[in-house]
């Protein structure tokens, strides 16, 4: 079964706001087996456009993926960073070769 990810970009306006979504969202993030690859840290834009932050959360499958998305828990969180940040998450299934 091939993994589920999450590949966000954000930028955030009020790091105080958005550290309150990071509390939040670490319940629905366990539930769902979720693990950071990428969460932040230095990077290059080569080509096309940019935000100031990026991260990529591996799952344990696809459906993990989505589920967390939808879950109660994780629409609370997404509900302390939406006012605070702008930013554009897609979640894609992985390659299982």
């Amino acid at each position: 079964m091939a993994k589920g990810y999450w590949i966000g970009r954000v930028d955030v306006d009020d790091i105080d706001g958005y550290m309150k979504y990071v509390e939040a969202n670490a319940k629905p993030f366990a539930a769902y087996g979720a693990r950071f690859l990428v969460r932040g840290g230095q990077f290059e834009n080569p080509e096309g456009t940019a935000r100031q932050r990026n991260v990529v959360i591996e799952f344990p499958s696809y459906q993990a993926a989505l589920d967390c998305y939808e879950s109660a828990d994780y629409q609370a969180a997404k509900a302390l960073r939406v006012p605070v940040s702008t930013g554009d998450i897609v979640i894609v299934e992985g390659y299982d070769a």
